[in-house]
């Protein structure tokens, strides 16, 4: 069974203007005392106002680490940056989970290699038979069992 997970590389987005404009009013709510730079409590509340969810330690963890030393907090180049790569791999899983959805035709949740080969029969007639099981057998998820 292929599972609707993905390893790939999200695309390159760009914001449009009012969403970047949103970004940055978000940035400027955030930075209370007008500081600059959002502090770890600040890019949290961020996060909840852009994406609807509080990050977790590890994020706000990751985040800060990557922040300059020399700043004392997330300054807005870097915030907005970090908001388009949240959005990117955002709509990058949107994308996917659509695509997935269109192939799982019993909604089942996953794929069996005759939904896969029917997929695949769709979007790429001319593939062989053998590159599609190869290509299940590298993305099928379920443990193997040794015999």
């Amino acid at each position: 069974m292929f599972y609707s997970q993905a390893g790939a590389r999200p695309r390159t987005w760009e914001a449009s203007p009012s969403e970047h404009k949103k970004w940055v009013e978000v940035f400027k709510a955030c930075d209370e005392d007008n500081k600059g730079y959002l502090s770890r409590e600040d890019f949290k509340v961020a996060v909840v106002m852009l994406f609807g969810y509080k990050p977790s330690k590890i994020e706000a963890d990751s985040v800060m680490s990557s922040v300059d030393p020399n700043t004392s907090g997330i300054q807005l180049k870097e915030f907005l940056d970090i908001v388009r790569k949240k959005k990117e791999a955002q709509l990058y899983c949107s994308e996917v989970r659509h695509i997935f959805t269109a192939f799982d035709r019993h909604y089942r949740g996953y794929l069996t290699l005759e939904d896969f080969k029917k997929a695949f029969k769709q979007v790429a007639p001319k593939l062989s038979e053998r590159i599609i099981l190869e290509v299940f057998r590298h993305a099928d998820l379920r443990p193997r069992t040794r015999k």
